[in-house]
C-alpha cells in the first residue's frame, strides 16, 4: 500500500481523494483547518501549515509520494525532501517557477511560448514606463481565483497598481478563453485532454461556465494543443498541468498562466471522461499507465458561487429541481461557511447536442443559488 500525501484539504483535495478508492493508496492530507473539505475522507488527517517549513517536511518524511491541491506551499520543504528522494508531483522546481507569475511570464518569454506583451513593475511607480494601455496587473504571488488581479484602463488609473512585486500585461482582446489539461509521467509520456472553451464572469474574474470540446476551428484547437505541450514539456516535470490560452480576434494563441496541478477546467471529466483529470493524477503518482482521456460526451460545467450580500451557513437554493434533470451531476463541496464570490461547488452536464448544453447552463445559472441561512 502505498502511502500519498495531499498538502491542502480544499475542493480539489476532497475530488482527488474521491478517485483514490480505486487504488491501492493509504491517503495522507495536511491543512490548517480539521473541518476542511478534504478531512474527512482521508485515511489520515494531519492538522498543519502547509506553508510552514517543518510542518511540511515532517509531513513528507511520513509518505512514500506527496502532491499539492494549491501552490502556496512550503518549496524549501520540498526541495529538501526531494533531495532526500522523496517523489513530489509536481516537481518544486517547478512549483517555484509556476507560483511566481514574475518567473513564469520570464519563462514563456525566454522558451519563445506566445504570450501577451509585459514588463515587471517592482511597485506602482513602475507602471509609468511604457506600456500600451489598458493594462492587466498580476501580483507576482498570492493571487489566486480572480484575486490579485485588476485592470488599469490608462495611465490615471496607475492608483489602482499594486505596490508589490507584480506583472503589468497589456490586456487582449480576447475571443475565446481556452484550457488545455495535460498529463505527464515520470518517463515524459503525455496525453492531452479536450480542449475547453472557458467563458468568465466579468465581475468576478472567475469561470462562470465552460464547455468541453471547445467548438472552434481545427487551426486553433491544434495550436492551442501544440502551445500547451510544448509549455509542460519545456517545465519538465511529471505531473498534471492546467494551460489557460487566450484567442484574439486575429486567430493568435496566447499562453496566459499555467496551473501545475489538476484544475477547475477540468472537472467536467469526473462525468464526461473515460479517466477523469483526478484518476489521472493517481496514476502518474502510482506509476501506472496513463489513462483514456477521451470524452465519453460533450460536457458544460457551471460554478456554485456564493451570492453577493450572503456569508454564514450555506443554503442551497433550487437544488431540489437542479436534481431533477437528466444527465446533470451535482458537486457540492463540503464547505460549511458560503462568502460572496466563493467556490461552493460545480454541476457538470452531458449531452451530446451543444446547444442542449448551453440551455441547461443557463438554467442552472437561474434556478441554483448559495445563498446564507442567515441572510
Amino acid at each position: 500500500m502505498v502511502k500519498a500525501g495531499i498538502l491542502g484539504g480544499g475542493q480539489l483535495g476532497r475530488m482527488l481523494l474521491q478517485a483514490a478508492i480505486n487504488y491501492p493508496v493509504e491517503t495522507f492530507v495536511m491543512e490548517n483547518d480539521p473541518e476542511c473539505p478534504a478531512a474527512h475522507l482521508c485515511h489520515h488527517f494531519i492538522e498543519g501549515d502547509i506553508k510552514n517549513f517543518d510542518d511540511v517536511y515532517k509531513f513528507g518524511k511520513s509518505v512514500d509520494v506527496l502532491t499539492i491541491e494549491i501552490e502556496n506551499v512550503n518549496e524549501e520543504a520540498l526541495l529538501k525532501l526531494e533531495e532526500e528522494g522523496l517523489r513530489i508531483y509536481p516537481r518544486p522546481r517547478t512549483l517555484q517557477l509556476i507560483k511566481n507569475k514574475i518567473l513564469q511570464k520570464n519563462f514563456y518569454k525566454e522558451k519563445g511560448i506566445p504570450t501577451s506583451e509585459f514588463i515587471v513593475t517592482q511597485n506602482a511607480g513602475d507602471i509609468k514606463q511604457n506600456i500600451t494601455f489598458p493594462a492587466v496587473h498580476k501580483l507576482a504571488t498570492g493571487g489566486y481565483d480572480g484575486k490579485g488581479v485588476i485592470i488599469i484602463k490608462d495611465i490615471t488609473e496607475v492608483n489602482k497598481a499594486f505596490n508589490l512585486p507584480a506583472v503589468l500585461e497589456k490586456k487582449v482582446d480576447i475571443k475565446n478563453e481556452l484550457a488545455v489539461m495535460i498529463a505527464v509521467n515520470d518517463k515524459k509520456e503525455t496525453a492531452i485532454f479536450p480542449v475547453v472553451d472557458m467563458v468568465f464572469d466579468p465581475l468576478l474574474n472567475l469561470l462562470n461556465h465552460q464547455i468541453c470540446p471547445a467548438d472552434l476551428p481545427e487551426k486553433i484547437i491544434w495550436k492551442a494543443e501544440a502551445i500547451a505541450l510544448k509549455v509542460v514539456k519545456d517545465l519538465d516535470s511529471p505531473g498534471i498541468f492546467a494551460v489557460e490560452l487566450f484567442v484574439d480576434h486575429d486567430g493568435n494563441v496566447l499562453v496566459n498562466e499555467t496551473a501545475p496541478r489538476v484544475h477547475n477546467s477540468g472537472h467536467h471529466t469526473i462525468e464526461a471522461s473515460y479517466s477523469s483529470q483526478f484518476d489521472m493524477l493517481w496514476r502518474i503518482m502510482l506509476n501506472y499507465p496513463l489513462g483514456n482521456t477521451e470524452n465519453i460526451m460533450k460536457a458544460a460545467i457551471v460554478n456554485l458561487i456564493g451570492e453577493p450580500g450572503h456569508e454564514g451557513e450555506a443554503l442551497y437554493e433550487g437544488l431540489d429541481e437542479i436534481l431533477s434533470m437528466d444527465n446533470v451531476f451535482v458537486h457540492i463541496y463540503g464547505k460549511k461557511v458560503t462568502k460572496p464570490g466563493r467556490k461552493m461547488g460545480h454541476i457538470t452536464v452531458l449531452s451530446n447536442e451543444k446547444q442542449e448544453l448551453i440551455h441547461k447552463a443557463n438554467q442552472i445559472k437561474h434556478i441554483l443559488f448559495v445563498k446564507s441561512i442567515n441572510a
